[in-house]
């Protein structure tokens, strides 16, 4: 048996915790700042995305771009914004 390690959600869900649109999320930050297989997956081959929260907020986290546990905002260009 495979222990669930990640909480799903869709964009609308996933909107509610990183306070981005459902679109903005599905249309700009899908395969520009979270990819296919690491932030989220598509269940059996279907159209619908499912986001990994953890995955999604570890990247926002994501210390390699300053100090420990500073929040930051992926820009689709590749940069952060250090809010």
């Amino acid at each position: 048996m495979i222990k669930n390690e990640f909480t799903l959600l869709s964009a609308k869900e996933l909107s509610s915790f990183i306070k981005f649109s459902p679109d903005y999320i599905n249309r700009k930050l899908k395969d520009n700042v979270f990819f296919e297989g690491e932030h989220y997956i598509r269940p059996f081959g279907s159209r619908k995305i499912l986001y990994l929260l953890e995955s999604v907020m570890e990247e926002m986290y994501n210390t390699t771009y300053k100090a420990e546990h500073e929040f930051v905002i992926p820009l689709a260009s590749g940069g952060v914004c250090y809010g």
